[in-house]
């Protein structure tokens, strides 16, 4: 590996894409790509953490997704319920902060408490935040920010910094990188306001056949990047 540990980026942001496609495949149902992309979810967690990523981000259920068929919705619920309440252990013994974004309000009672769950009781640790998007789109994210703002009666001068404190990601630095995998090349409604100066790369690996080892070599990737934020040199 010749990532470089002195250069990582901070904030780490990921569009697990190909799910259905990699059954599909292979004859099998959605439902079994789900499942496979579930354990790559947890394989890249670990990585990260490994490497001392201090921000990693996963889009795991967008405010597009409800679009899908009930069938494949519920189970993607169950998924995101049975995951939150069997891997608790995995997040403690790694000390991993669980952070989420996105419209909870909207999510069933069970995922909500399992979320709320999750959070406070990780609520301490320091060694990586993972923030689940579930039920998240970027531009239900500024709406929900202003309506915030207008609600709290907040007589501040907005400006491109502080307005984040009003959205999901208060606290936390911007993107530096973003990794789609599945092949397509485009935002979906992923972090819209957050990625302004990241690097993107995509990638055409289905995500339940992404590894560590390719997520590496897109670190190495992002460390030879000129990020230069608009300024010459």
């Amino acid at each position: 590996m010749a990532v470089d540990l002195g250069n990582l980026p901070l904030h780490v942001a990921i569009t697990m894409d190909g799910n259905g496609r990699w059954a599909q495949n292979r004859n099998l149902p959605r439902t079994s790509g789900h499942n496979e992309g579930l354990k790559t979810a947890k394989n890249i967690v670990a990585a990260a953490d490994e490497l001392g990523i201090k921000y990693l981000t996963l889009y795991v259920f967008s405010t597009e997704n409800w679009k899908r068929a009930e069938q494949e919705v519920g189970f993607l619920m169950n998924l995101i319920h049975t995951h939150l309440k069997g891997e608790l252990d995995f997040y403690r013994k790694n000390k991993i902060k669980i952070n989420h974004i996105g419209d909870m309000s909207a999510l069933p009672q069970n995922i909500q408490k399992d979320i709320i769950d999750c959070m406070e009781d990780t609520k301490n640790y320091d060694r990586m935040t993972l923030n689940l998007a579930i039920n998240y789109g970027g531009q239900n994210e500024i709406i929900r920010g202003i309506k915030k703002i207008l609600n709290e009666n907040q007589n501040i001068e907005l400006n491109e910094k502080n307005f984040t404190d009003f959205l999901d990601l208060k606290g936390q630095p911007p993107v530096d990188l973003l990794i789609r995998t599945g092949g397509e090349q485009r935002l979906s409604n992923f972090l819209i306001y957050h990625v302004a100066y990241a690097e993107f790369i995509y990638t055409k690996t289905l995500w339940p056949d992404y590894k560590k080892e390719e997520f590496y070599k897109q670190i190495e990737e992002f460390q030879n990047r000129n990020r230069r934020f608009g300024a010459e040199k």
